[in-house]
């Protein structure tokens, strides 16, 4: 990353922590729904932009996620053991669906996730004596950290912005070393990738399971910020709204579920002024982008420069 790069990425930064102290109590809980959402974006990046591998369950791992936090934070579990139950359980979930669903590829994959989302969702909605059914879980504690109480909007939206710069850390080194170079690999040639030793399978499965532990890990961060969980926010809607977030931004860029998930989550908000016609400008608008921009917001200017070329 050169000078530039990092200087606007550290004033954005700066941006996003100083912003919530001048909004109202719904302004901050819009910018932690977003660092939320991002958590699980930036997931299912890995898995669909790094590792080629088209998924439409995502929602489903985030609500795990969120199900084991409202249990767990109910039975007064501290955050620090939540975290890794959460993230290992999708990560395993995420084993186990991969072994059969990556036998099929493409639009096959998709419509296989697809189907555990659904499943993942009836189970949500018909298994009251563990979910609570559509009556849902209510009275979800904010975590506490070291004994230090999160409950207040402006202290968890710091707690779970530091929380998506640490994931985001993690998963920037991830695809900096051997292992990320591995997804890409996957992503460009599969028999090409195959003919130079690299483990197509356990690759492939590696990619589609991390990337379900990091929509494990902003479910217990969503059950956390809303206090209260039942499952309409995990049906396939949702899984269809992050795999949005990743096209607009860009798939297969770091900073493409940054600038999908501002699309997807922020944007509709700020139209609101538009009362009954915003979510028709917030549709056409994704449809023109997708038409003229195919690679997402971050191919912007890849395009000038090939626009300056001619």
């Amino acid at each position: 990353m050169n000078r530039n790069r990092t200087l606007a990425l550290v004033v954005a930064l700066v941006a996003i922590a100083v912003l919530p102290n001048f909004l109202k109590s719904y302004g901050v809980y819009l910018m932690t729904l977003f660092c939320v959402y991002l958590m699980a974006t930036m997931g299912l990046n890995l898995t669909v932009g790094y590792a080629g591998q088209m998924s439409l369950g995502h929602a489903a791992f985030f609500g795990i996620g969120a199900y084991h936090a409202a249990i767990l934070f109910k039975l007064g579990w501290p955050l620090l053991a939540v975290l890794p139950i959460a993230g290992v359980a999708c990560f395993m979930v995420g084993l186990a669906l991969g072994f059969p669903a990556l036998r099929v590829q493409h639009h096959y994959l998709a419509f296989a996730t697809l189907g555990f989302n659904v499943l993942v969702y009836l189970v949500m909605r018909n298994e009251e004596k563990l979910t609570g059914g559509t009556f849902g879980i209510a009275g979800i504690p904010r975590p506490s950290l070291f004994g230090y109480s999160f409950d207040g909007a402006l202290p968890f939206f710091y707690l779970t912005f530091v929380s998506v710069i640490l994931l985001a850390l993690v998963l920037w080194w991830l695809l900096r070393s051997p292992w990320g170079r591995a997804f890409a690999a996957l992503r460009d040639n599969p028999i090409r990738a195959e003919s130079l030793g690299i483990n197509v399978t356990a690759y492939t499965l590696l990619a589609f399971a991390i990337g379900a532990a990091c929509a494990g890990i902003g479910g217990v961060y969503f059950a956390a910020l809303v206090q209260f969980v039942e499952p309409a926010p995990f049906h396939v809607a949702a899984s269809l709204t992050m795999l949005l977030a990743i096209i607009v931004g860009g798939s297969g860029r770091f900073f493409g579920p940054v600038i999908g998930t501002v699309v997807v989550v922020l944007l509709p908000e700020w139209l609101r002024f538009m009362q009954n016609w915003y979510l028709a400008f917030f549709g056409f608008a994704v449809v023109a982008l997708m038409i003229w921009l195919p690679g997402g917001l971050l191919s912007i200017p890849e395009r000038f420069r090939k626009e300056a070329a001619k």
